[in-house]
């Protein structure tokens, strides 16, 4: 299954010779949402962070914070700016296939994964996608599936050599895609980006951002696509720095 989603509508495609940047314009996706997931970290390369949920009426609405703030793990070494983000400033690295970074910027949260069979996840409300032994999420550069997730038996190749088989891993018993670098994938920017549980408040990921699985089993039934929920992850500096013009909560 390919994860499209609306992300595409905020993008513009700068020529730069002869390739193209892609270029998200934040206030579109904040103006147009009703849900934040906001996640902060201490600095670029730390592996722990905090997260708050934020809720409001209508895009004409006061941001309401929604719970306690939360305990999140995020990559092995840190965050980087993702697709669509490097010209938001001179500070941070950015994210590039297998650096380990949890991507910086704001993404879509647009379908939800799990062990589970759909008739067991009635609470859900965002598309879902059960995981089957077949369920692969592509991360190989060369594949024309590369940051996709999609069940082997049914595209009429196997191009990839490298994917997750998610059906066995642990901590993707329940989680979320991140609608990170589609619309299309940008070949070696990252791939595979999920909210999903975590081992522990001192582990880490290899790109994704993990909590506690009844925290995230409860963002999960919070999740309304008619609200067109989105994941603003930064530095706690950047988030400062930008909430004003970005009209974050």
């Amino acid at each position: 299954m390919n994860h499209q989603n609306r992300l595409a509508l905020a993008i513009v495609l700068v020529g730069t010779g002869c390739q193209q940047q892609t270029r998200v314009s934040p206030r579109p996706l904040i103006d147009g949402s009703e849900q934040l997931v906001v996640v902060t970290t201490p600095s670029w390369t730390s592996t722990t962070g905090s997260m708050l949920r934020f809720e409001r009426a209508s895009s004409t609405s006061a941001w309401l914070s929604i719970g306690q703030p939360e305990p999140v793990v995020v990559g092995r070494t840190g965050i980087a700016w993702g697709v669509g983000f490097d010209d938001i400033s001179s500070e941070g690295p950015h994210k590039q296939e297998g650096d380990g970074k949890s991507p910086a910027g704001i993404f879509p949260l647009d379908t939800v994964f799990g062990f589970a069979a759909r008739s067991s996840a009635q609470s859900v409300r965002l598309p879902y996608v059960q995981l089957l032994p077949t369920t692969d999420c592509v991360d190989d550069i060369a594949s024309s599936h590369y940051n996709t997730v999609v069940d082997r038996t049914s595209v009429a190749r196997v191009d990839w050599t490298s994917a997750e088989h998610m059906r066995e891993v642990g901590q993707y018993e329940i989680g979320v895609i991140v609608g990170y670098n589609a619309n299309p994938p940008i070949k070696g920017r990252g791939s595979c980006i999920f909210l999903h549980i975590w081992t522990g408040p001192q582990s880490h990921t290899a790109g994704c951002t993990a909590f506690d699985e009844a925290r995230l089993r409860e963002v999960v039934g919070w999740l309304d696509p008619k609200k067109q929920p989105l994941l603003v992850q930064l530095t706690a500096d950047d988030y400062a720095n930008l909430r004003t013009r970005w009209n974050l909560p």
